[in-house]
């Protein structure tokens, strides 16, 4: 298990590449070095079609199709997944990069450039950092954001205008990222290092709305069989299956289809936080028993949430406000100990097809007074209720007069929210929520939480077929009423029992607040109120305090608050970022 690190520079690559603990690979000389380093993850390489070499995290959902698109001398019969995309680059260059289906983070040394490959949704992270300019510029990228952190020739720090995003989001939707100076390449992006220390971005897969206007039967059957394809190319070769299911319609169509198109054992997981919490464990009892699989539901106590919460925080690359992130590791652990590679997940229905998060924006636009999509923004970021309307009381005055001149958090989600390649507001909001959250919440936290347990999470409602396919779809049929994700429970109704399929959405309910004043408690209070919260001097302690004691409103949403700035100050000490 492995990951990546590359260097491009006109002093010492292969040493620069080592200094960020990477082992050197063998490629040939000049700027570039490429390495692979220690850690979860499935770094490969070099891969090495004529003089162009390659490294990379690379899983193919659809490797016959490319190669049959290469033709039978493009592409050896026995060649990795990472070396057969780079066969499809130097062949077909940003089309053939397009045409591939799956989970990749890549990096190509390609004449005198380095040129940095996400894949279309953003299932695997890739990171970049620049240290000098002009011909003594030297550029590194990696896989893994600690080795950046590593790097000598870098000057990093405390990136604050990421922490103001962070506590707006619970997660960081965009480029930035919490260190300063390094960058994360979006989803669905080819970003051209070059050795004067420019650099260029091109996009070579962005969804599209197409005016699709169908017979609503005809799309719903068109989709199962892009569900059912999705699904199928994510099912393990002569091996059992894992899914993670909740009981909501996306875990459970799923759960359906794997238990329908796989020829191995398809086992179930699910989470109970006990029984004095709340919980959903009816509907995926049910939906387990509908499908007959291997049914375990993992019991999570507080005290263990408590006791793991630090580790888990590290393991990502950016902080998650989630309080899922404990579960969803034990949950990773379980399958895992039962021997399997592969855990499927039915993250991607409410981004792609219309969840929950639309329709209050969907009100706000019949009454909003103000026009203009700088409006629309700010109504999306106030939907978050996390602490953006917090932050004049949360931040100290010396960080508020630091982020005074820093741009707005509102210009992460305007290019998604005006009108351009969308015309549908709904879509526009679907589009934003699959660029932002999808791609730096959702996917990326289940990839480096799977990984770190050997496992590969996959995702087949982020299916690029079916996500183009979604943007077919008229928008009456994805928000029907007050319906949501009509089109997508019509494709699959037949699959599962209707109380499963018109249940309304209740999402996790994580006894946050009871975590926090039961074995989180003393945790909390050592971390946000102790020595080094305060001589990082980002927040008011008297907030702190007040938030601890669930002082301030009528209805206190402390809690969730809470929960992310202690996320984010575990992560400051798992990553040693000072003041």
């Amino acid at each position: 298990m492995s990951r990546w690190c590359a260097s491009l520079t006109a002093d010492d690559p292969v040493g620069q590449v080592a200094a960020m603990d990477g082992r050197p690979v063998r490629t040939r000389e000049g700027r570039h070095a490429l390495g692979l380093l220690d850690g979860p993850g499935a770094a490969t390489g070099p891969y090495r079609v004529g003089d162009v070499y390659a490294i990379g995290e690379v899983t193919l959902h659809n490797a016959p199709e490319l190669r049959s698109r290469l033709g039978a001398d493009g592409a050896p019969g026995d060649c990795s997944d990472g070396e057969l995309l780079l066969r499809a680059y130097v062949r077909f260059g940003a089309a053939g990069l397009a045409a591939a289906d799956g989970m990749f983070a890549l990096a190509i040394a390609e004449r005198d450039e380095l040129v940095l490959v996400r894949d279309h949704m953003g299932a695997r992270t890739l990171f970049h950092a620049r240290a000098g300019t002009g011909e003594g510029a030297a550029w590194a990228a990696s896989t893994s954001l600690r080795a950046l952190q590593r790097w000598p020739a870098l000057d990093t720090g405390l990136h604050l205008p990421a922490v103001r995003s962070f506590l707006t989001f619970a997660y960081l939707p965009g480029r930035e990222t919490l260190l300063r100076g390094i960058h994360e390449v979006l989803p669905g992006r080819c970003v051209r290092l070059k050795p004067d220390g420019t650099s260029v971005e091109e996009t070579y897969w962005e969804p599209a709305e197409v005016a699709d206007e169908r017979p609503a039967a005809e799309h719903a059957r068109e989709l199962r069989e892009l569900l059912e394809s999705a699904t199928a190319r994510r099912l393990p070769v002569a091996e059992p299956v894992g899914v993670l299911l909740s009981g909501g319609v996306d875990s459970s169509l799923v759960t359906a289809l794997a238990a329908k198109l796989h020829d191995q054992a398809v086992r179930s997981y699910s989470i109970s936080f006990g029984d004095d919490a709340p919980n959903e464990l009816a509907y995926s009892g049910l939906v387990a028993t509908h499908c007959h699989t291997e049914h375990q539901v993992l019991t999570v106590p507080g005290a263990a949430v408590a006791a793991r919460l630090p580790e888990t925080v590290a393991l990502l690359d950016s902080p998650v406000g989630d309080p899922l992130t404990v579960p969803n590791l034990m949950l990773a652990e379980a399958v895992a100990a039962d021997g399997m590679s592969v855990v499927l997940n039915g993250e991607g229905g409410d981004p792609v097809f219309g969840g929950p998060k639309n329709l209050p924006m969907l009100i706000h636009e019949l009454h909003r007074d103000e026009a203009g999509v700088d409006s629309r923004a700010r109504a999306y970021v106030d939907s978050y209720r996390k602490c953006h309307g917090d932050l004049p009381v949360l931040l100290t005055p010396g960080v508020l007069a630091e982020l005074a001149d820093a741009p707005p958090v509102t210009d992460l989600l305007t290019p998604y929210l005006a009108q351009g390649q969308m015309t549908s507001l709904l879509n526009q909001l679907l589009h934003t929520n699959l660029r932002t959250k999808g791609a730096h919440h959702i996917l990326t936290k289940v990839e480096r939480i799977t990984a770190s347990q050997g496992l590969e999470g996959r995702a087949p409602l982020f299916d690029r077929a079916v996500v183009d396919h979604a943007f077919r779809v008229p928008p009456r049929l994805k928000l029907a009423g007050t319906s949501e994700k009509w089109i997508l429970k019509e494709a699959v109704r037949d699959l599962l029992p209707a109380t499963i399929v018109d249940r309304p959405k209740s999402g996790m309910r994580v006894p946050v607040q009871q975590w926090l004043d039961g074995p989180l408690r003393e945790l909390g209070h050592d971390l946000l109120l102790g020595g080094s919260a305060r001589a990082r001097g980002l927040f008011r302690q008297d907030t702190i305090r007040a938030w601890l004691r669930r002082e301030g409103t009528l209805l206190p949403r402390q809690g969730g608050k809470l929960w992310l700035v202690l996320t984010l100050e575990l992560w400051l000490r798992s990553f040693e970022v000072g003041a």
